[in-house]
């Protein structure tokens, strides 16, 4: 199916219908005129296609369900109930304010009930969320409440590590600088020494921010 084509998603945040890509390939010129260049010229007349078509990709996660990733479960773990840690996932999002990227890294554990998930279903998720208009806190919470609403965990523990290049790029031009958010569900949040156990697994960004 065609990216632009409307359809209902219980997960889109959006208008019920987009622009067609026509439309959005105009807006594009509108903003080269605006920034003072000339969208007929040589090297920028294909350039609406190009932005159009990656954001496409920069903003496919409108178009991914995170809690329809996460379905296919395994039940035969042999009675593992220990923590699940996938640290260091990369991730390109976008911020909501300026549209500036945030890349970064996400972290995330989760302690088992009955039952595991996949190792990339995690991944997956993280991208889900990372690809969409994003604020990080909201993001942090989002991945976390998820995989505690539908894996039903004893706990579960985020931690996102991301440079925003609005920060860098522009206005105070701080380049190098990360920003760490964290969520600790469940037991992470409960029992000290399991949150200060995953913080040492990841290698305790919380405390290297501090």
């Amino acid at each position: 199916m065609n990216r632009h084509d409307p359809k209902p998603q219980a997960q889109q945040t959006g208008p019920a219908s987009r622009p067609t890509r026509e439309e959005a390939e105009e807006a594009v010129r509108t903003l080269l005129r605006w920034a003072g260049d000339d969208p007929a010229r040589e090297g920028l007349r294909d350039t609406p296609k190009r932005v159009t078509k990656a954001y496409g990709e920069w903003f496919r996660g409108y178009d991914e369900d995170p809690e329809e990733m996460l379905q296919r479960t395994f039940e035969e773990v042999e009675g593992y109930d220990e923590m699940v840690v996938l640290r260091d996932i990369r991730f390109e999002s976008f911020c909501e304010h300026h549209m500036a990227p945030i890349i970064g890294k996400a972290h995330v554990g989760y302690i088992p009930t009955d039952r595991v998930v996949g190792i990339s279903k995690l991944a997956r998720v993280v991208n889900a969320y990372s690809k969409r208009l994003q604020v990080q806190e909201k993001m942090n919470a989002q991945i976390a409440q998820t995989l505690m609403d539908i894996l039903k965990p004893q706990g579960v523990a985020v931690v996102l590590e991301g440079e925003h290049h609005c920060m860098s790029t522009r206005g105070v031009h701080k380049p190098g600088v990360s920003m760490v958010t964290s969520t600790m569900l469940g037991c992470f949040r409960e029992d000290r020494t399991t949150r200060k156990e995953f913080l040492n697994i990841i290698g305790n960004p919380v405390n290297r921010a501090s």
